[in-house]
């Protein structure tokens, strides 16, 4: 099986993230596991009003660990999907498994995460590889292990269990 890494929405205007250094280095190392095994990764970015594309909001965060030899898709949806080339781009490269990470938790993951399910993609994931905003009702921490728990064995498969 060829596995690709989806690394969504780690930029500038994202944010501020609950625990984004220690996201960043977790998310670094599962890209570095990524190219160790020579599997694809690919960014996606988000653009809306505030984030137009090669703005600083719409770059990715320093530190993440991403190279020209990677693939990039953008998007206007939270879902990864919607009007983009990443269709395309798993067709090219032959992924028929993915991986996800990043932000946000209750957005742009999960919608990204139901409808790779919904086009018949396997999706493994690792605790605690999302973040979000400071939310008014939820805390975030509660948020995250929310919705690991409505995707666990229903859309995702953990690999660290």
């Amino acid at each position: 099986m060829t596995r690709a890494l989806l690394v969504i929405d780690l930029q500038n205007g994202v944010g501020p993230l609950i625990d984004a250094a220690s996201l960043l280095t977790r998310v670094n190392q599962r890209i570095a596991a990524f190219r160790q095994q020579q599997q694809p990764i690919i960014f996606i970015r988000h653009q809306e009003p505030g984030m137009e594309k090669n703005t600083d909001a719409w770059q990715l965060v320093a530190g993440l660990d991403h190279r020209d030899t990677d693939h990039y898709v953008d998007k206007t949806h939270p879902d990864s999907f919607h009007k983009t080339v990443l269709q395309q781009t798993l067709d090219d490269l032959t992924v028929d498994e993915l991986e996800i990470c990043g932000a946000e938790t209750q957005f742009c993951v999960d919608t990204t995460i139901k409808a790779a399910f919904d086009r018949g993609y396997p999706i493994v994931m690792k605790h605690h590889m999302t973040s979000t905003e400071e939310d008014d009702l939820i805390p975030v921490p509660v948020m995250v292990t929310h919705y690991e728990r409505i995707w666990d064995h229903h859309l995702v498969t953990f690999l660290d269990e």
